[in-house]
């Protein structure tokens, strides 16, 4: 039986330009397929490739025609799976470490464009007023429209100072956006923290990154520090977070649960795709690498908590919200996550290149499949500059053409109890936060908006809580 390094993968639907999805560097046994081959189909497919050889208008390279077959039979089963190419794998490794060479947007492909999925915080993408659900119809003078995703990442990925013309189509712009972006070396810190007020910490973790753990422990620890006290209440910000390292998730939930709780398990075909992950050290931390959780502040796991979610909250994020919301930890607030419930595989095949294949789907420790459903917050808050419900722009797992189902079905959860619901102030009313429906922007050094007004609710109720317990 062949041994074959094996790394598991929970990101977004898609890839990142100028990046690449992250991965756990875990090697498990590859077992040999025990399928019968298809005679006569395999006989079809040598026709069709003679064929080819022989009749094309021009001649074509073999090594072209079995790459794209083999492109083909991934791209056909679901929007996960790939072919990888030597410097896509590449890329993929490289994009553990949280730095990587680009303009900084998770993408998609719809109707044979790039649709930008999430800009990355502080990348050329973001700071240029890309958006999600632009859809990018040209990269410089060349026509998106026939290109593979792989072929449009890897024109959008370049030299660090080299620029790109990306001309963008907007719901609701009559003319087509032309933005002109330089290339940058990406770097990406995964969380930040801030206090919101005293008393209140905020941390956001922007991806699941190889050291997203420990930069987690060391902000709750600095939180406590700047505060002179125990914490009344923390706010962990999961929005247009589009996962990334199994592990990253895993040591997240760590830190706030009890030891040893299950935080996700995952169920596929074979045994190899069959796991329990629960919050101890051996699920999260690497052989001999010290544990960043064991002396967080004390109080880190009884401190009121609201997690912020939205429809870019997808896989790593989905994992950790709907792991604390089945142990009753912290009440999820905002709007319906992604839907992305699915286990990729990374197996490499030679000469450098790999391919992305889905091997199982998660499950929170409630036994709740997310796959193309999300997770459903306790309370729906909807962000007063993009309504979901007006925008149209919340494209989810459920979107996407050859998604894997839910085993339970995709009839969508409710989206909260009648009276759990809270709207977006009208746009001529900003309200007692401040909000109205232009986006909030930061100031410089500022790590959110005072007038964020789902962190303002994640706020409020905290302070509720904390004087219905006479504190």
């Amino acid at each position: 039986m062949t041994q074959k390094a094996k790394f598991m993968l929970v990101g977004l639907a898609g890839l990142l330009a100028g990046a690449a999805l992250t991965i756990n560097l875990s090697a498990i046994a590859d077992k040999e397929a025990e399928t019968a081959l298809p005679v006569e189909e395999l006989r079809a497919f040598t026709d069709v490739f003679a064929r080819i050889k022989n009749d094309y208008v021009e001649p074509v390279d073999d090594k072209k025609l079995i790459t794209e077959a083999i492109t083909g039979m991934l791209t056909g089963l679901d929007p996960h799976s790939a072919y990888l190419d030597a410097e896509g794998f590449k890329d993929l490794q490289v994009g553990t470490q949280g730095e990587f060479g680009g303009l900084g947007i998770e993408v998609g492909m719809e109707d044979g464009f790039v649709k930008v999925v999430s800009p990355i915080e502080d990348t050329p993408a973001f700071k240029a007023g890309v958006k999600p659900g632009d859809l990018i119809i040209k990269l410089d003078d060349t026509p998106v429209k026939g290109m593979t995703l792989n072929d449009a990442v890897k024109r959008m990925r370049g030299k660090p100072g080299s620029s790109i013309k990306l001309t963008i189509a907007r719901k609701g712009v009559d003319k087509p956006i032309v933005l002109t972006l330089t290339r940058a070396v990406i770097k990406i810190r995964s969380v930040k923290s801030t206090l919101v007020d005293p008393g209140y910490g905020y941390v956001r973790v922007t991806q699941f990154q190889e050291h997203t753990g420990d930069l987690l422990a060391e902000a709750l620890s600095k939180l406590y520090k700047d505060n002179k006290a125990p914490l009344k209440g923390l706010i962990l910000d999961l929005r247009n977070d589009p996962g990334g390292l199994l592990n990253g998730a895993v040591a997240v939930t760590a830190a706030f649960v009890k030891p040893d709780s299950l935080v996700v398990y995952t169920e596929g075909r074979s045994e190899d795709a069959k796991m329990r992950l629960t919050a101890s050290r051996e699920h999260y931390l690497r052989p001999m690498q010290a544990d960043y959780l064991k002396n967080l502040p004390e109080g880190v796991k009884q401190v009121p908590m609201v997690v912020l979610v939205n429809s870019g909250s997808a896989s790593a994020s989905e994992i950790v919200a709907g792991a604390l919301q089945d142990h009753k930890r912290a009440v999820i607030m905002g709007t319906r996550t992604f839907g992305k419930g699915s286990v990729q595989t990374i197996l490499p095949i030679g000469n450098g290149t790999a391919i992305k294949l889905t091997t199982a789907r998660y499950f929170t420790p409630n036994g709740r499949s997310i796959q193309a459903k999300g997770i459903e917050p306790d309370i729906v808050v909807e962000d007063p500059a993009m309504p979901e419900s007006e925008n149209g722009l919340g494209i989810r797992e459920a979107d996407l053409v050859k998604h894997l189902v839910n085993p339970a079905g995709e009839e969508p959860a409710p989206a909260g109890k009648p009276g759990d619901v809270i709207k977006a102030p009208p746009a001529d009313k900003p309200g007692r936060d401040g909000a109205d429906k232009k986006p909030v922007t930061l100031e410089p050094g500022e790590i959110v908006s005072k007038n964020d007004f789902q962190m303002n609710q994640a706020l409020n109720l905290l302070k509720g809580l904390q004087i219905l317990q006479g504190r």
